[in-house]
């Protein structure tokens, strides 16, 4: 039940976008997530993969004190891309993405925190140990067990998946996960500290 609310009490991402927003060397679409404001000075972009234990301690341990005081306070505008390792972060992408909007950055929370239920690099090796995992964190979001399969075996997720990951090895040379870029600079990956990113 506290994991019912938790997804249906926090705050989602922003609105989809009307239109592209560029940057020196970003664009934002309206396929990204994102939240804070849009036209604020700092983009703060980050790639991260659900399965990588590096992004959801980031997760755990920064993102929260950087929503609350650069993302909720309109000073920055912040923007979550996949950059999936393995085959099944784009299957947990791919459920995210089925979910209402708003209920988006609640299941990348939800996925983060739940990565032993799912996650190979703890322990859960078979294809149908991941698929229950996924299953049951769809569940508590307020899918069904098919509606999970359907969003899983969505091929048309593939392409945008893709694509992201792509240009992000081309334009910012990600190689791991989390990396992040600010203002269209990377500060490197790994798990940055608040008081650094707030530096930055």
């Amino acid at each position: 039940a506290g994991l019912a609310w938790h997804i249906v009490s926090e705050k989602g991402p922003a609105p989809a976008l009307a239109a592209h927003i560029k940057g020196a060397n970003y664009t934002i679409t309206p396929q990204d997530m994102t939240m804070g404001n849009p036209k604020a000075k700092v983009v703060l972009i980050e790639y991260a993969a659900h399965s990588c234990p590096v992004c959801a301690a980031f997760n755990e341990q920064v993102f929260g004190r950087l929503m609350a005081s650069y993302i909720d306070t309109g000073k920055i505008f912040y923007v979550f891309r996949l950059f999936p390792l393995r085959a099944d972060d784009g299957a947990a992408e791919k459920i995210a993405r089925c979910l209402p909007e708003d209920k988006y950055f609640t299941f990348v929370d939800l996925l983060f925190r739940n990565q032993p239920k799912w996650d190979v690099e703890f322990g859960v090796q078979s294809p149908e140990g991941v698929r229950a995992g996924l299953v049951q964190l769809g569940r508590i979001a307020g899918m069904s067990e098919a509606q999970v399969d359907q969003c899983m075996v969505n091929t048309a997720e593939d392409d945008r998946i893709n694509k992201v990951a792509t240009d992000a090895q081309s334009r910012y040379s990600v190689t791991g996960t989390p990396t992040f870029i600010l203002n269209s600079v990377s500060q490197g990956s790994g798990l940055i500290p608040y008081d650094t990113m707030a530096k930055l």
